[in-house]
């Protein structure tokens, strides 16, 4: 069976991890009439997803073996990643199976993209092919340009320039997506702790006013990990006093565009997409 809007193959599993991206997932997948599984994650997974009447299992990071077992029993045809695993979290609570070491060994590597690209092919083995969550979210890629009523400022866009160039560099070593600049000058880039955490410290160390730049790392599968912006990264934003942040067009998602757009302009914050090359943003 193929949902006949996205062809995407059914059953389809999710795999979700933390924050809203899963949520919003889950509930297009249900509101289209598709068949739908969740593999979720203790400690990461929001529990909602118990509440929406789909089969659900819960496994700890690293049980790859689990979620492949869990997608077999229930016929799953093709598989959305959604939703990150806190990099913390792995450190103190993960727990690889034989399936997923396996995956380690076969690529060589703990970095995120490979571990990523390693897990899709073990689906892809298994029947499962990864697509990308674009194919259920799509309304929720936004088109380029300034979303919001607030525009940037000169100084703004040259530090969001100065984010854009940084972030690409941090993308390419496989350390985060998010950059954090003010008046010229990067006060934060992401490391294990997310986007959240990372505009929170920067709004600490260098006060209101800071520019966040979030793209995804040039080499990444946006089929497994796409970057998305959702409401608490908007509390983030405004927790910090940010002047506002820049995404990527066509490689990030914008979760319930119309909620956020509104926040931003009611905290007289700016969000601007921006195509990959700078000259195009004017």
């Amino acid at each position: 069976m193929t949902d006949v809007s996205t062809q995407v193959p059914l059953p389809l599993g999710i795999i979700a991890g933390n924050g809203q991206f899963p949520l919003e997932c889950l509930d297009e997948a249900i509101r289209r009439g598709m068949r739908v599984v969740v593999a979720a994650h203790r400690g990461e997974t929001d529990k909602a997803v118990e509440k929406r009447g789909v089969p659900v299992r819960w496994v700890r990071v690293g049980q790859l073996g689990a979620i492949i077992k869990f997608f077999r029993r229930q016929r799953v045809a093709s598989v959305v990643c959604s939703g990150g695993i806190r990099r913390v979290g792995i450190f103190q609570g993960a727990r690889p199976d034989w399936r997923a070491m396996r995956v380690i060994a076969r690529v060589g590597s703990v970095r995120d993209d490979e571990i990523l690209r390693g897990i899709a092919e073990e689906l892809a083995r298994e029947g499962m092919p990864v697509v990308g969550a674009e194919e259920l979210l799509a309304d929720s890629l936004p088109s380029r340009g300034c979303l919001t009523r607030r525009e940037m400022t000169g100084l703004e866009r040259q530090s969001a320039e100065l984010g854009w160039r940084a972030a690409a560099v941090v993308g390419t070593l496989d350390i985060g997506q998010t950059v954090c600049v003010k008046d010229g000058v990067v006060v934060a880039v992401e490391g294990i702790e997310g986007t959240d955490a990372t505009i929170e410290r920067a709004g600490r160390l260098a006060g209101a006013g800071v520019v966040v730049v979030k793209r995804a790392k040039p080499q990444q599968d946006l089929r497994l990990d796409l970057p998305a912006v959702g409401e608490g990264t908007i509390t983030a934003l405004r927790s910090a006093r940010a002047a506002g942040i820049v995404l990527e067009e066509r490689r990030a998602l914008l979760l319930k565009p119309d909620a956020i757009v509104h926040a931003a302009n009611a905290a007289g914050m700016f969000i601007e997409v921006w195509a990959d090359d700078l000259a195009g943003h004017d």
